[in-house]
């Protein structure tokens, strides 16, 4: 199974920071891609670029997409549908934390498992504590 990643962030740094830390904990195994920023550089997405990730990571088992705010839902969306038209694949666009859903669907990408088990593992990262409760 071949599910690719896409990280869709308003900052080109944090597209690309978090795609880097998913990508080491995948061994380099996933196909990741990063839509980060404005076409000129600014802070914000840009439908085109998202585009342009979609078609680099082209998860022939689907491809997963994160977000880092929910204002990169609308630019997603429509260069989904975009994509879709021109290559009928299958793409989920995740609720998850952009960090932490990012790795865990990397690594859940990485040893092979469906878009869907890969997207629901992501939509859980939320519930990972990240600290222990326990005093110390």
């Amino acid at each position: 199974m071949a599910v690719g990643l896409v990280i869709v962030s308003h900052s080109t740094k944090l597209a690309e920071g978090v795609a880097e830390l998913a990508g080491q904990m995948a061994q380099g195994k996933v196909a990741i891609a990063t839509a980060g920023g404005t076409a000129d550089g600014s802070l914000g997405t840009a439908m085109e670029k998202v585009l342009d990730a979609l078609h680099q990571v082209d998860g022939p088992d689907g491809i997963l997409v994160l977000l880092d705010l929910g204002s990169a839902v609308m630019t997603t969306e429509i260069a989904v549908e975009t994509f879709t038209a021109e290559q009928p694949r299958r793409i989920v666009i995740s609720p998850a934390p952009l960090v932490e859903g990012a790795v865990i669907a990397a690594v859940e990408a990485s040893i092979g498992n469906s878009l869907d088990d890969v997207a629901a593992a992501a939509a859980n990262a939320h519930l990972l504590p990240k600290i222990s409760d326990q005093p110390s």
